[in-house]
This record gives structure tokens, C-alpha cells and sequence, in this order.
């Protein structure tokens, strides 16, 4: 079990770590919309469809790193009063009886049509630019990782100095 535990651990970070460095491009498309529309006069509409889709795959991952960091302001403000104890208490309740569930159900409802989007290739409806299937496989994903997240909440972790 502490072996799945370390697994899901180490899967989880490298994910989160991978869409950390869309931050950049994010940004950088995002700034030239105006120059290319403004300026170029052209190609601002690919600049856009191109920061969506990587706009939804880093916000895909961003979900689960705020929740591993534990710094969802809402939480924060009421729960950082409470002692450690009922924090991983209240963090393993929620797991098991929100997140899992939540995801479960995302995954189940959204898996048909998001193969059909990725078999198709599906193009963004305005520009008919490719990568649409993208946002929707971005979304599938934050479900997936707030499911593996959640698992890694209540699966027993291993214990300092213990085996």
C-alpha cells in the first residue's frame, strides 16, 4: 500500500510539475493577441485557440497543486484555526465522500464524449483551428487527477522512520 501511496505521489508531481512550465506560453500567447491583431493583423484568433487549450491543461493540473499545497483560500479562512489533527481528518472525509465521488462521476459522464472529440480531432467551433479536443481532454484530466489526489489523501502514507 505505501508503495501505491509513494507511486501516486511521485505520477501526481510529475504531472504538476510538466504543466507548471505552460505558465510561459500561456502568458506569452496572451500578450500577443493585441500586437498580432493591432499590428500583424492577423493571426491573433490562432494566438487565442492556441493559450485555450494550454490555458486548460495547465488549469487542469493548477486544481490539484492548490489542493496539495493546501491554499484554497476558502478552506484556508475557516480551517487554519483547526489543529493538524482534524485538518488531515476533515482533508481525508472530504477525499473519500467528495473528491472521489465528484470525480468518479466526471470521469464516467465525460469519458464517451471526450473520446469521440479526441477521435475526431475536433477544431475549435469559430476558427476551425485544431486542438478543441484538447480543452476537453483537459477537462477529463483534472477530474483524473483530483481522483488520484483524492486516493493519495486516504490511502494510508508511510510513516517517518516506520515501514
Amino acid at each position: 500500500m505505501h508503495r501505491l501511496h509513494g507511486l501516486l505521489d511521485r505520477l501526481i508531481g510529475s504531472v504538476l510539475a510538466g504543466a507548471a512550465l505552460l505558465v510561459l506560453p500561456v502568458s506569452l500567447l496572451l500578450f500577443l493577441q493585441w500586437p498580432l491583431r493591432d499590428a500583424v493583423h492577423a493571426y491573433a484568433r490562432d494566438a487565442n485557440d492556441l493559450a485555450q487549450w494550454l490555458f486548460a491543461l495547465y488549469v487542469s493540473a493548477a486544481v490539484t497543486f492548490a489542493t496539495r499545497a493546501g491554499s484554497h483560500p476558502a478552506a484556508h479562512a475557516i480551517a487554519h484555526r483547526y489543529p493538524e489533527r482534524v485538518r488531515a481528518w476533515l482533508r481525508r472525509t472530504a477525499s473519500l465522500c467528495v473528491l472521489l465521488p465528484w470525480g468518479a462521476f466526471i470521469l464516467y459522464a465525460a469519458t464517451p464524449a471526450v473520446w469521440q472529440s479526441i477521435r475526431q480531432l475536433e477544431n475549435f467551433p469559430e476558427t476551425y483551428n485544431p486542438g478543441y479536443f484538447l480543452v476537453k481532454l483537459a477537462a477529463w484530466l483534472l477530474a483524473l487527477l483530483v481522483v488520484l489526489q483524492a486516493l493519495l489523501d486516504v490511502l494510508p502514507a508511510r510513516r517517518e522512520g516506520g515501514r
